[in-house]
């Protein structure tokens, strides 16, 4: 008689789901991001638990999508994508208006974001179209995957949200630039781009341009437009190179930073802990990064590469535009730091992208053995 396996044997597989080195660079993240909203939220009461609480969820997210192959993931990607795409026209049709922006859908029992899905069903579309032309590549296949991209990134910038329409233009752009495209056509691209600049610009809501516009002069509205930014420069300058110390914060804590837990908690975290604290979170990120990248190019299969690159690619996507952002550098948008800032939308998309590059590495490893 043969006898079972014991039970943790079986279980084992499906448990033991995450990346050595990517977890211990979360975990190193996500303990500074505690700390840092400890400090930033002590003024919002339950902010702080909240805060765990999405982590935690995100850490489980996470889990989940590691256990899902990638093999699961093509066969569902453009069910995802054309359910995302609905749920965006379903937006502009019956969607709710908060701040004078159409972004939500009330589904009776809760309320959903649904550009949020787009930025993880973007480049998985793609991934499967390039995945499906693998070997038959044409110039007229890239024209197609454009196109696909265009629908639901102009569906988002007519809400109007920016920041994530950019999110998902750059989540397919990286499929489609890791899928070959030429530089001659992405300089052909980018000089178009230039040109219309002036179209571009009128397109803009006011309130667009004017965040343009105080990038290159904060100090010209220093009480208004100019507000964030200026504040945010000096809660960044005044921590110095070992910073103020924990809770000792007076930019932050004095509520001279705006949106201090979420979109600008990067300032209160350089303020208090300084060049030294910011040099240690971006190296971190920067092992993130390239451990996603090292994960992408070990892919199975050309879905399971660009999707695990394109990943990737928007997690630094999040950190650049972020720290550009509150750092003076970049204009004003809605962009989290990953891990960092408070929301559980994000913080939810962010581990469901992260548990997806585990899966690739995890069904390399399982393909190998």
């Amino acid at each position: 008689m043969i006898s079972s396996p014991p039970l943790w044997q079986r279980i084992r597989p499906y448990v033991m789901v995450f990346d050595p080195s990517l977890t211990v660079t979360l975990a190193l993240i996500a303990g500074l991001s505690l700390v840092t909203m400890y400090s930033a939220g002590i003024d919002y009461p339950g902010r702080f638990e909240s805060h765990l609480r999405n982590l935690a969820l995100a850490f489980l997210v996470m889990w989940v999508s590691a256990n899902v192959t990638p093999s699961v993931l093509i066969r569902v990607a453009v069910p995802i994508f054309v359910a995302g795409v609905a749920l965006l026209v379903a937006v502009a049709i019956f969607g709710d208006v908060s701040k004078g922006a159409r972004r939500w859908l009330d589904l009776g029992i809760t309320r959903v974001q649904p550009s949020e899905l787009m930025k993880i069903a973007m480049p998985m579309m793609l991934a499967w179209y390039f995945q499906r032309r693998e070997g038959v590549l044409q110039w007229l296949d890239f024209v197609v995957a454009g196109v696909l991209l265009a629908i639901p990134v102009a569906l988002i910038a007519r809400q109007p949200d920016l920041g994530t329409a950019i999110l998902v233009l750059a989540a397919g752009a990286f499929v489609i630039f890791f899928a070959g495209l030429r530089w001659k056509v992405i300089a052909a691209l980018a000089a178009g781009v230039i040109g219309a600049l002036p179209l571009l610009w009128s397109q803009l809501h006011d309130y667009q341009q004017q965040r343009v516009l105080m990038l290159l002069d904060p100090s010209s509205d220093p009480l208004g437009k100019g507000f964030h930014v200026i504040q945010s420069s000096i809660a960044i300058g005044s921590g110095g190179v070992w910073g103020k110390g924990w809770l000792e914060g007076t930019q932050g804590h004095l509520d001279f930073v705006p949106e201090r837990t979420t979109d600008f908690i990067f300032s209160v975290f350089a303020e208090e802990f300084g060049l030294i604290g910011c040099g240690l979170l971006l190296a971190l990120y920067a092992l993130l990064i390239a451990r996603g990248l090292v994960i992408a190019g070990q892919g199975a299969n050309p879905f399971a590469r660009l999707l695990a690159g394109a990943i990737t690619m928007i997690l630094f996507t999040y950190i650049f535009v972020n720290i550009g952002m509150v750092s003076g550098i970049l204009p004003v948008v809605g962009v989290p730091l990953p891990l960092m800032s408070y929301g559980g939308t994000a913080m939810v998309t962010i581990g469901l992208g992260i548990g997806m590059l585990m899966s690739v590495r995890r069904s390399r490893h399982l393909v190998q053995s």
